[in-house]
């Protein structure tokens, strides 16, 4: 064996992890000496904003970089709505959901606007494991539920159809945030707080001795800062192909949207909540008080750059969107389609997030990987990463790059 590659041998995971850290700790030793850790963040949406904000109120001077605005419709952060819910089969999401929660609800009160809206959040399906799962967490977690029968639900709602259903379980708590709007505010508020906002495209520079050198501007200047923290969505996989080709694929996600008529659908409207079905496929919809119904199939579309793809909804999507709403609420079976959204999923193999330190710089961070339920989480996932970048909260080993369940796919 060569003496280079037997020094690479060498170089174990403890060994390269502990060399690392010691280089991050110069970071630490600059603030020491009595100026505050600069911290670059790249990326304005769910992650990244609330990464910036939560750094931002540690002490922390924060530079937040985007590429077009906060919430556009490009990102997987842009849209009107999104979802938050706790029933999970894993103990770590509702865990998170629940504080995250909290921290959007503080958000709505302080900033007064209205992030967060209590719909309640109805789950129904076939497949009793996932049941079975989200409700011990729920339970052990102290989120409130209800099961229900489906008859309950016709019962409770005309205009539904309970048929094929074999159990339904309610979060009264939960309901959807509006998801450009709160973008927006936390952006507003990283500003009013004396964060620094910038727009423009960036790229990381070279790793140099174990440290990234900073950030190349669109303009051909250069960004130096303490320590950076890329929470760029769908682009995270391009900005670092070599580390991240097996572990991101990009999906297109189409959302429709449906307008109906009559009492039934007013009725619906006002009162029932936000819902998704699990079964051979993933469909989930938000209603609206003006009588404006999203419908979405889960299940993951072909991979696509973020960059290129076609925003146009197909017509064979809609018609699955309109046959399946009318199945499901045939108050809603003439509803008119006014509307569509194209987006992505940023995937991993696992369906877990990233929030871990790049391997070979031990100053930068990466953040990503929503997997299509990333959004909910934002606040709590930005304040985990917070703490990681100033080195009061270890790698959750769910999140890191280093864990089994990431190692192959794409």
């Amino acid at each position: 064996m060569k003496r280079r590659s037997r020094l690479r041998s060498m170089l174990s995971v403890p060994l390269l992890a502990g060399l690392l850290e010691r280089r991050a700790g110069r970071s630490d030793q600059r603030r020491r000496r009595g100026r505050p850790l600069h911290v670059a963040v790249v990326g304005a949406g769910a992650f990244g904003g609330w990464t910036a904000l939560h750094l931002l109120r540690a002490g922390a001077r924060v530079t937040l970089w985007e590429a077009i605005e906060a919430g556009n419709p490009l990102a997987s952060s842009g849209g009107e709505s999104r979802v938050i819910r706790h029933a999970y089969r894993q103990r770590i999401y509702v865990d998170m959901a629940a504080h995250a929660l909290e921290l959007w609800q503080e958000a709505s009160r302080r900033w007064q606007r209205p992030l967060f809206i209590q719909r309640g959040v109805l789950f129904m399906g076939q497949d009793t494991d996932f049941l079975d799962d989200a409700r011990r967490h729920m339970q052990a977690a102290g989120v409130a539920h209800e099961m229900l029968e489906p008859v309950q639900l016709a019962k409770r709602h005309a205009g539904f159809n309970p048929e094929g259903i074999g159990w339904a379980m309610y979060e009264p708590e939960a309901g959807y945030l509006a998801a450009r709007l709160a973008c927006e505010a936390v952006r507003d508020a990283f500003v009013a707080e004396g964060g620094e906002y910038r727009l423009g495209r960036v790229r990381p520079g070279r790793v140099v001795g174990g440290e990234l050198a900073g950030l190349e501007l669109t303009a051909g200047d250069r960004l130096q800062a303490d320590q950076y923290v890329f929470a760029c969505g769908p682009w995270l996989r391009q900005l670092f192909p070599e580390l991240l080709a097996a572990h991101l694929k990009v999906t297109r996600q189409e959302v429709y949207f449906f307008r109906g008529s009559g009492a039934k659908v007013d009725a619906l409207a006002r009162g029932f909540p936000v819902w998704a079905e699990v079964g051979e496929r993933f469909w989930y919809g938000i209603p609206a008080a003006d009588g404006l119904f999203k419908i979405a199939d889960d299940s993951r579309g072909p991979e696509v750059d973020p960059s290129t793809q076609s925003r146009e909804a197909t017509p064979a999507g809609i018609a699955a969107a309109r046959q399946f709403l009318g199945y499901r609420f045939p108050a809603l079976g003439t509803a008119h389609h006014v509307d569509s959204r194209v987006c992505q999923y940023t995937e991993t193999p696992d369906g877990h997030f990233i929030a871990d330190r790049h391997p070979g710089a031990g100053n930068a961070w990466l953040l990503g990987g929503g997997s299509g339920h990333g959004f909910k989480h934002g606040p709590a996932l930005g304040e985990r990463m917070a703490e990681q970048v100033l080195g009061q909260r270890a790698v959750e080993p769910q999140f890191g790059l280093a864990r089994p369940g990431l190692g192959a796919g794409g």
